[in-house]
């Protein structure tokens, strides 16, 4: 457990050195919105996080038949939750968010960049 990131992950920096070369400027990490996204443009009010599968609950109710502990479940659907609000009350400040989900950046990375970028302009 002690190897997983939470932040700046393979597929987050490879995202992050693409923007850089096509010269978009970000806060990454960005603390001082709610939910800290992963990418966010603070003058413009766009927000962007990328979500890991299994942690932020990717197919749950799948999931939810294979975890052997309820720790787990609690965990899962507790993020879940917290997303989903601090989300809500980003939009309700006027910030414009964008999830990613991490299988969809490994599956066709070039798209799902391309989305990243038409929502950032």
């Amino acid at each position: 457990m002690s190897k997983i990131r939470s932040q700046n992950t393979k597929v987050e920096n490879l995202v992050f050195r693409e923007l850089r070369k096509r010269k978009i400027y970000f806060q990454k990490h960005y603390k001082k919105a709610i939910g800290n996204p992963d990418i966010a443009l603070p003058r413009k009010k766009k927000a962007i996080f990328k979500d890991g599968d299994f942690w932020h609950g990717y197919q749950f109710l799948k999931l939810k038949k294979r975890l052997p502990k309820k720790y787990w479940l609690k965990k899962i659907e507790n993020k879940i939750k917290r997303d989903k609000i601090n989300r809500y009350n980003l939009r309700k400040n006027g910030w414009r968010v964008l999830s990613i989900w991490e299988h969809e950046l490994c599956n066709n990375f070039d798209k799902s960049l391309e989305n990243v970028i038409k929502f950032l302009k």
